[in-house]
């Protein structure tokens, strides 16, 4: 690969900051639109094959229809986060050049973008853990975010074979015990690690501080639920009705999971996460 195509990584510690840990479409070259496979259903109007271009993929590396992906059927694309992997990809890893403008790098960009992908995730939750400020935690969970933040650097062939797995079982573990000690002053907390809750009426249910790790709350009724400081990690939500839903200081809450959800202008959410327009519109 030459140097046209890649350029020397910029100083990781760029990545701390945590708007670099969120999707920036304009500084990607559509990965998202290209490298995923899916099928036509209610979540997407057509079939995709993997690392084919989205037919809505424009020019200029754009969606056609971003604007209206709800009303063309396409609404599994408003839920879906990069976590800034896509831009990390086309801007660091090779270097602003796109695979439209060298075809030969397409396989690998492909190949690395879904590293890229787990890894950011893995820097969004350990972000977010080192914010809950536990001092005997803290160094830990730092180590952790440099090394990981070291595994974004490396080349795209050293990317593409990395096995993320061993990386997110060692980060989980500390994600776990960083959890345990947000939510222990919290009296009488539930546990419903892994639950069925779909479609669960939990209207105004007292789930402060629960353990919601992976649980599945798609079409759940949750307005007026006291959510503050669960842990929802991987906690399924889409569809969920959050209307006056208090999630403040909820853990490990990704954008994602409110935007697959419902909710309204009084719906309570964590630091750092945006409403979605389409729950005030």
């Amino acid at each position: 690969m030459n140097k046209r195509e890649v350029t020397e990584p910029r100083d990781v510690t760029e990545l701390r900051d945590v708007t670099e840990l969120r999707g920036d479409c304009a500084r990607c070259f559509g990965l998202c639109c290209v490298v995923p496979a899916f099928a036509k259903s209610a979540d997407f109007a057509i079939d995709k094959p993997a690392r084919t271009p989205c037919r809505n993929l424009q020019a200029d590396f754009r969606c056609g229809i971003h604007t209206s992906l709800r009303q063309n059927g396409f609404p599994g694309c408003t839920v879906y986060d990069c976590f800034g992997a896509g831009q990390r990809v086309a801007q660091v890893t090779f270097g602003g050049t796109s695979w439209r403008d060298a075809p030969e790098t397409a396989e690998l960009m492909f190949d690395v973008f879904p590293v890229m992908r787990e890894l950011h995730e893995l820097l969004w939750y350990l972000t977010q853990a080192i914010a809950l400020d536990q001092e005997n935690l803290r160094a830990r969970l730092e180590q952790a975010r440099r090394e990981i933040e070291d595994l974004t650097a490396e080349r795209p062939e050293a990317l593409a074979r990395l096995d993320v797995g061993p990386r997110w079982r060692a980060v989980a573990a500390l994600l776990e015990q960083a959890s345990d000690q947000a939510r222990r002053h919290v009296k009488g907390r539930k546990s419903k690690r892994n639950a069925d809750l779909i479609g669960r009426k939990l209207v105004k249910a007292d789930l402060r501080g629960a353990d919601l790790r992976g649980a599945y709350l798609i079409g759940a009724q949750l307005r007026g639920a006291d959510l503050r400081e669960a842990d929802l990690i991987g906690a399924d939500l889409r569809g969920a009705d959050l209307a006056g839903a208090d999630l403040t200081g909820a853990l490990f809450v990704t954008q994602v999971q409110l935007d697959g959800a419902k909710g309204d202008a009084t719906t309570k959410l964590p630091h750092g996460l945006t409403r979605p327009a389409r729950w005030t519109s």
